[in-house]
């Protein structure tokens, strides 16, 4: 697709083709008065209006918008089935979140066919492309079966297209030990039977575990993790949200993509997570929901960790969908500036999913993923809470989303 963006009020994003921390997340491109040139579906030029090009193409006015990359969702479980409401209530009046529910919604999964998992998940996922989102991350885990992860990793290919969100796969069979399993035999069925069949199949991109207190150990975790990297699946874990097991260090040692939560990590190890260049996926929807201390993101920050934002969305301890919100918590809760949370949501973002050679920021050759706002500067972006801030999201240089007539936003 070829399109000229112009007259935007201001457009702003990180530059990068990998991970960006310290005070490179903290300094965005900033352009008042700018244009953004897409030809094939790319990004061909981005300036500032006394340069624009010639064009005699199709052109989309961006009068008094911000323009940004499309968000990027690097943590999510979007393929489910059924509800967990009755736990959610629970959990406000008092009861402690153990990650049990995990089965629950396992035994929703079994009993679901695809074709009503395809279209929940659309729903899904058409809500966070209204939030700017245009590439997310999903994971299976409710399978706990070969049978019912292959089955969410189809589902999850079946909403690989337009008008969905780009969705990066990611295998997460070690999600829970499923009933009638000893630990130690599904560990291994999850490396003789699982990674092999999931690899052969070519629907994932990734390996994650949930390496914690209740689930599965750090030695398991390996085990299963270095399994799938001879498969040619990159590593990402589930680590430290619960209590402090050393999942953050063998990120570190594994070379891990990303490890996510982090609630309860230590100094130590966001120091090796630094130096080894492990993304910090930040989820604070999760503390939000669960009433739990936020990540310390400023401590991971001063570490030199390069952090990335994401929703989380689940059935169980985070039902959000709106990553605009998790991007308002961020810098409300836990002590990002509304730069490094942008950076965060998109470029590092997109490093967490292996992308960020091609998508997460505004430059040339790089993907024409971006969103108008209808706000006037970026810095905007977390005040308006709960707001309908998204005028015009363009995925692939395609316009993906634009709202009715009678959308209302801030005055």
């Amino acid at each position: 697709m070829d399109l000229l963006v112009r007259n935007i009020a201001e457009l702003a994003t990180a530059q990068g083709h990998a991970p960006v921390c310290g005070a490179s997340m903290t300094k965005p491109l900033v352009l008042q008065d700018a244009f953004t040139l897409i030809r094939n579906g790319t990004v061909a030029a981005v300036g500032t209006m006394d340069s624009v090009p010639d064009w005699e193409g199709p052109t989309l006015e961006a009068c008094g918008l911000t323009c940004t990359p499309g968000l990027i969702d690097p943590h999510t479980h979007t393929v489910f089935a059924g509800s967990r409401a009755e736990e959610f209530l629970a959990r406000a009046h008092g009861q402690a979140y153990t990650g049990g529910g995990i089965l629950t919604s396992a035994q929703a999964m079994a009993n679901t066919p695809i074709e009503e998992l395809v279209a929940r998940s659309r729903q899904h996922l058409s809500a966070m492309l209204r939030r700017g989102v245009t590439t997310v991350e999903v994971k299976s885990g409710y399978g706990l079966s070969l049978e019912g992860e292959l089955k969410i990793l189809q589902a999850a290919a079946q909403l690989n297209d337009p008008p969905c969100p780009e969705i990066v796969p990611t295998f997460l069979g070690a999600h829970a030990v499923p009933p009638g399993w000893q630990k130690p035999a599904y560990v291994q069925h999850v490396i003789d039977t699982m990674l092999p069949a999931v690899a052969d199949s070519g629907l994932a991109r990734f390996c994650d575990v949930f390496c914690d207190q209740g689930f599965f150990t750090v030695q398991e975790s390996e085990a299963i993790l270095r399994s799938a990297q001879s498969y040619g699946l990159k590593a990402k874990l589930h680590a430290d949200e619960l209590v402090d097991t050393g999942a953050a260090h063998l990120a570190a040692r594994l070379g891990a993509t990303s490890a996510d939560h982090l609630l309860r990590t230590s100094d130590k190890a966001m120091r090796a997570m630094a130096q080894a260049g492990v993304v910090g996926v930040m989820l604070p929807g999760t503390a939000f929901v669960l009433k739990e201390p936020y990540a310390p993101a400023r401590r991971m920050l001063n570490e030199g960790m390069a952090l990335a934002l994401g929703t989380d969305f689940n059935p169980g301890s985070c039902p959000v969908v709106s990553l605009p919100l998790c991007l308002s918590l961020a810098v409300l809760y836990m002590g990002m500036t509304v730069e490094e949370a942008l950076c965060a949501a998109t470029l590092n973002a997109a490093a967490a999913v292996g992308a960020a050679d091609r998508l997460g920021s505004l430059e040339v050759g790089k993907a024409a993923d971006l969103v108008l706002w209808n706000i006037p500067t970026y810095r905007e972006l977390p005040y308006w809470i709960g707001h309908d801030l998204v005028h015009t999201v363009v995925k692939g240089g395609a316009i993906a989303w634009q709202p009715s007539a009678s959308t209302h936003t801030p005055s």
